[in-house]
């Protein structure tokens, strides 16, 4: 993992206390599906799911991956989509490299596909948008983690998933062309991240 990055989890890891009580419960059924999976010797797919799959999603996408490999859980696989395709959004994409992720775009179609790298001896993880049930997701055995409330409402049931659960975040769009722009990504990312690896420290 790049020094930046885990840098950036081990401070992470310090602040799990500011993470409410009642918030902590809900994040725990991920870890308690992740625990269950385990068990059963299976791989872990996770889904993350909002609109556009543009911002919230690739965030859960890219922290499930860096957490799993911040915590040695083995054998997880972490997804993307939305109810409508898109492409990665650029301030989502700025707000990761500011942390210490490279990001290469492969073709400079409208909805590109990017590879993050995280660290040297680490596969890339690869996003760009596209529909929940897109065939390079997982199509059945997986927990569909819905990041916007948007999403919430349009999916209101997704075949195949073992576990379906609501962790809502605010959308940083809404600051898009503003000053506060680069700020507002940056805080949705870290707590997107902040989140994601409690998840993971209950498991690994």
């Amino acid at each position: 993992m790049f020094p930046e990055i885990k840098s950036f989890c081990d401070n992470i890891a310090t602040d799990f206390d500011k993470i409410p009580g009642q918030r902590k419960e809900l994040l725990g059924k991920i870890s308690d599906y992740i625990i269950s999976k385990q068990k059963q010797g299976k791989p872990v797919n996770l889904v993350y799911i909002c609109t556009h799959n543009s911002r919230r999603s690739h965030f859960g996408q890219v922290w499930a991956h860096v957490a799993a490999s911040y915590y040695g859980v083995n054998n997880v696989h972490s997804f993307s989509g939305g109810t409508e395709v898109t492409a990665f959004n650029i301030n989502a994409i700025n707000a990761l490299k500011r942390i210490g992720f490279e990001v290469k775009a492969l073709g400079a179609e409208k909805n590109p596909t990017y590879h993050l790298f995280f660290g040297d001896n680490e596969e890339p993880i690869t996003c760009f948008s596209k529909m929940y049930n897109d065939n390079k997701n997982p199509q059945k055995e997986f927990a569909a983690i819905m990041t916007c409330s948007e999403a919430e409402q349009n999916c209101p049931f997704i075949p195949e998933a073992e576990l379906r659960i609501s962790t809502t975040y605010e959308d940083p769009k809404a600051f898009d062309g503003t000053p506060q722009q680069d700020e507002k990504y940056s805080e949705r990312c870290r707590q997107i991240a902040l989140e994601t690896l409690f998840v993971f420290s209950k498991v690994g």
